[in-house]
């Protein structure tokens, strides 16, 4: 992959994480980018809902195709993640990444993931710097 992120469907079959999970995207547009994902029974806490990392690592890659739209290599220099209603196996869930601001090599995104039904499941916030290097030797 070149420092430019691919925003086809097919780039997300290059990052192993959401392949392995079945994420699939969507939408990618300048400083905006929609994912989804099902949720699996492997997928699953103790308490039987969607574990929180499975919903905060599909904001997280929506926010990664959002900021990196822009072309040069941008990673999170730091997330939250609000959970607001749980997520069940076989729920279809979305996530839309939207920027807020870019400033310097800095950047801050907003990401909803909902139920197919519209209902918001988590709130997650990111924020991005720009970096110099290639995907997957980031500078030391």
């Amino acid at each position: 992959m070149s420092a430019e992120r691919d925003p086809s469907p097919a780039a997300c079959e290059q990052d192993p994480a959401c392949r392995a999970l079945g994420i699939a995207v969507e939408e990618v547009t300048v400083g905006r980018a929609r994912l989804s994902m099902r949720v699996s029974e492997d997928m699953l806490n103790g308490h039987g809902i969607a574990h929180g990392g499975y919903l905060f690592l599909l904001a997280d890659a929506a926010f990664s195709y959002a900021c990196n739209s822009h072309g040069p290599v941008t990673l999170a220099h730091s997330a939250q993640v609000t959970f607001l209603r749980p997520a069940a196996a076989g729920d279809d869930l979305v996530a839309e990444a939207a920027e807020r601001v870019r400033y310097g090599r800095g950047g801050v995104y907003d990401v909803t993931v909902r139920h197919a039904s519209g209902e918001v499941v988590a709130e997650f916030r990111g924020q991005s710097v720009t970096v110099s290097g290639t995907p997957g030797r980031p500078p030391r």
